[in-house]
């Protein structure tokens, strides 16, 4: 396991312990105070579907902002350079406009409580509980990740021990879940959001000035990195080499399609959020508004890792014995006060908490009514539930300490995240979205799809790719290949065998294939629905259009 190194201690003093102790008082008096409105297990999955839009749309962007924006972002900005930003505004933001436009009235219109239950209802319980199982690891695996970077501060900050930090950090974020479920970790994921912007905006600011500003910045690297690094499609011709190790066909598909739709319009740690919204037109919102503040999160994530590259040229290599995902504590100890460095610690736990609490919160709701209400303990009262709940949570934690041990392998956990989301995101893309255009397709069509999707995206990381079959520059395009293979064995699979299986009656895909209606769909609009800023299709439609005009600095 890789430890932080010495050097990197944080010189914190007793107005930075303050600034913290605070801060998680607070979250903790969130957690009480939603404990109150906890009545039945809706209440503890979905907030009784009670939330605002504005709350609910700060809420899914700031479940993001966790290990993998801060740490692997920054990472990945000093690994990669500008190519970085494509994980922004070619995998991010057209996605979560298509959740918001396409994908929410099916999945609000239906009732569900969680993706893999409209599977269920789409497909028949073979898919459903696959998708469930699925789902439930890769949580699991991903609030490890949180738990592993947030370790990371936790070492710099105190100088812990990791498996210490994991443990007591982990213990931190049960508590609150616990307490207050699903509003809880909303309420304090808006809370965090801003925390976490009061943290990266001084660091990225102060950084900018330490190298010169944005001019200084694209010199440095561009003298010791090449121009391309600085640019976001320089080189990426097919054949070309770049730091990416990807061209711009499997940075299109493989990342702006596979990946990046797999991920906003399936991932229920997102899609949670939006189902917890007062109605349809807030769910729909709901990844819109995220869309604004997620086109700018680069400049706060991002930069921070390229400053950090100019000022320790070193790192990532073993001679520094620092590691990509030192980037973000590097800058803190070299370029913050205290006071402000207190702040900026805050902001980084707040960041890895909301990242460990979508995932934990998002796991207790898919198994205790996806595996245990559906397939173990059917039929028994609410009260049942609401408890199975608050224990699955814990054993979510627990499970997450586990992995948390898996992600410190990595030099880069952005490499992780995005291999663990071509094996199980990608697959689960492509059923639903062949199930909900295609009527004919079939229960067993989804589920060997499902199964062909993500074995297939195994077999090519760890066979084809680790095993030196076929040469691919990099972890990201080998990520990036491994979902487009997932994507299309997924499909073809699934176009295969719906000839040779019987489909559903078409009068039970109502409100489930594009094309139909059903009952649920048809809500009439909340009052003030003519207003600008509550038609989806215009929120969708600027954010792309402000996305591409973000673009043009760094395709230059």
């Amino acid at each position: 396991m890789h430890y932080l190194a010495e050097g990197l201690r944080l010189p914190t003093n007793a107005l930075d312990y303050s600034i913290l102790i605070l801060y998680f008082v607070v979250v903790l008096g969130v957690g009480f105070a939603a404990r109150a409105s906890v009545k039945t297990s809706l209440d503890f999955f979905l907030s009784g579907r009670s939330l605002p839009a504005w709350v609910t749309g700060l809420a899914f962007v700031a479940a993001n902002l966790g290990a993998l924006e801060i740490l692997g972002m920054a990472a990945n900005g000093a690994q990669y350079g500008v190519y970085t930003v494509h994980w922004y505004w070619v995998g991010a933001i057209p996605a979560m406009v298509f959740l918001g436009l396409v994908m929410m009235p099916f999945y609000y219109g239906s009732k569900v409580r969680s993706v893999p239950e409209f599977l269920l209802h789409r497909y028949g319980p073979s898919s459903h509980l696959l998708s469930s199982i699925i789902f439930s690891i890769a949580s699991v695996l991903i609030a490890g990740v949180n738990l592993y970077a947030m370790a990371i501060v936790v070492e710099a900050l105190l100088g812990w021990p990791q498996w210490v930090a994991i443990v007591v950090a982990g213990l931190f974020v049960l508590a609150y879940i616990t307490l207050g479920g699903l509003s809880s970790a909303i309420y304090n994921e808006v809370l965090q959001f801003f925390v976490i912007l009061a943290a990266l905006i001084p660091l990225t600011v102060v950084g900018l000035k330490r190298v010169g500003g944005w001019s200084g910045l694209s010199d440095s690297l561009t003298e010791s990195h090449g121009a391309n690094f600085t640019s976001a499609w320089g080189g990426t011709g097919i054949g070309s080499d770049n730091p990416l190790g990807a061209n711009w066909l499997t940075i299109v598909l493989g990342l702006g399609f596979c990946l990046s739709f797999g991920y906003w319009t399936t991932n229920f740690a997102e899609v949670q959020r939006a189902l917890s919204a007062k109605n349809l037109s807030a769910a729909q919102r709901t990844p819109l508004i995220a869309a604004f503040p997620k086109m700018f999160i680069p400049l706060i994530v991002v930069v921070p890792g390229l400053i950090a590259l100019v000022v320790e040229p070193g790192i990532g290599t073993k001679k520094s014995g620092l590691q990509y995902n030192d980037a973000i504590p590097l800058l803190m100890r070299d370029l913050l006060p205290n006071g402000v460095l207190g702040v900026a610690v805050t902001g980084l736990l707040a960041a890895f908490m909301a990242g460990m609490a979508a995932n934990v919160s998002s796991f207790n709701t898919v198994f205790t009514n996806d595996i245990w209400g559906a397939y173990i303990k059917k039929g028994r009262p609410d009260a049942h539930y609401l408890l199975t709940g608050r224990v699955v949570t814990a054993i979510g934690v627990l499970c997450g300490m586990g992995t948390a041990f898996i992600a410190s392998s990595f030099s880069n956990i952005m490499n992780y995240l995005q291999t663990l989301f071509s094996f199980f995101n990608v697959p689960l893309f492509c059923v639903f979205i062949i199930g909900m255009f295609w009527k004919r397709a079939t229960a067993a069509a989804g589920f060997w799809g499902l199964l062909a999707g993500t074995v297939a995206a195994m077999i090519n990381y760890f066979w084809l790719y680790k095993g030196g079959v076929i040469s691919i520059p990099s972890d990201q395009g080998a990520n990036f290949v491994s979902a487009i293979v997932a994507f299309v064995v997924g499909g073809v699979v699934m176009v295969g065998v719906t000839p040779f299986t019987k489909p559903k009656p078409v009068e039970s895909l109502a409100g489930l294939v594009y094309g139909t209606t059903s009952p649920g769909l048809a809500e009439p609009p909340a009052p003030g629905d003519e207003a600008w800023y509550r038609k989806p299709a215009l929120l969708g439609w600027g954010a792309i259009v402000l996305a591409a005009l973000c673009y043009v600095p760094f395709s230059l």
